[in-house]
């Protein structure tokens, strides 16, 4: 674990921080470092809080890589994002995801992959842009928002990068709701700790009949998309462009 992202426990809960000091852009490293804290998450059985320091929640994938990375960096980076968004869909406990700022497209599907999401009131934007920056929107992707949010913000978001702000987000389907940005903390403690009494084989195993479905074919649809081939192919893509 780096200090991308720390992972802490306080009893039943563990938070983890996202901190790189700048977006907080889902790089192979930041993502490397997120998946051992929810390793440590799931070895101590705790309800997880998922948050970041700065002015972002995340800026999203490292573009730098689509743009100028080796056909591997680019694999790399896409299949740790995908494997995290599942896992958190899947979790065995609680996710609790807290966003204090923009959240663009990776940072959005964790948001969406967790199963309780609060939002500080303020000016900033979530929502996936892919097809804005020339971008096509992976199939995972597609699926987590389609799960998450409601039919007509759906085409919006997936088809027209269309960005809200937080309170048309939980209209949208991407938070449960809105707090003002002093009482995030407090709110997302007192959440985490009410998600704490619940019996965890019972949500675990609901969640998997909940979400079997589309966890099923996520997962199909990662190891189809996502393969060695997809940074081969985005590099061809690049050089005849």
């Amino acid at each position: 674990m780096t200090d991308l992202a720390t992972y802490s426990r306080t009893g039943p809960v563990g938070t983890i921080v996202m901190d790189e000091g700048k977006a907080n852009v889902m790089s192979l490293a930041m993502l490397n470092a997120l998946h051992a804290a929810f390793d440590q998450a799931e070895k101590d059985k705790t309800v997880v809080i998922l948050k970041a320091r700065g002015r972002h929640f995340s800026g999203g994938f490292d573009l730098n890589v689509f743009a100028k990375g080796s056909a591997e960096d680019q694999y790399l980076m896409l299949k740790a994002g995908a494997e995290l968004a599942l896992r958190i869909l899947s979790f065995p406990t609680p996710v609790v995801a807290v966003c204090q700022g923009n959240a663009y497209p990776m940072g959005a599907f964790l948001i969406m992959s967790s199963d309780h999401r609060l939002a500080a009131e303020g000016n900033y934007l979530i929502g996936m842009n892919e097809v804005a920056i020339g971008l096509t929107v992976p199939r995972f992707a597609i699926e987590i928002a389609r799960q998450r949010l409601t039919p007509t913000y759906f085409s919006r978001v997936v088809m027209t990068a269309e960005m809200f702000g937080p309170a048309e987000a939980v209209t949208a389907g991407f938070f449960d709701r809105v707090v003002p940005a002093d009482a995030l903390e407090r709110s997302a403690e007192e959440v985490a700790g009410k998600l704490s009494t619940l019996d965890m084989a019972a949500h675990a195993a609901t969640k998997a009949r909940a979400r079997g479905a589309v966890i099923k074919m996520i997962r199909g649809m990662i190891d189809e998309d996502i393969t060695p081939q997809y940074g081969e192919d985005r590099i061809r893509s690049r050089v005849s462009a």
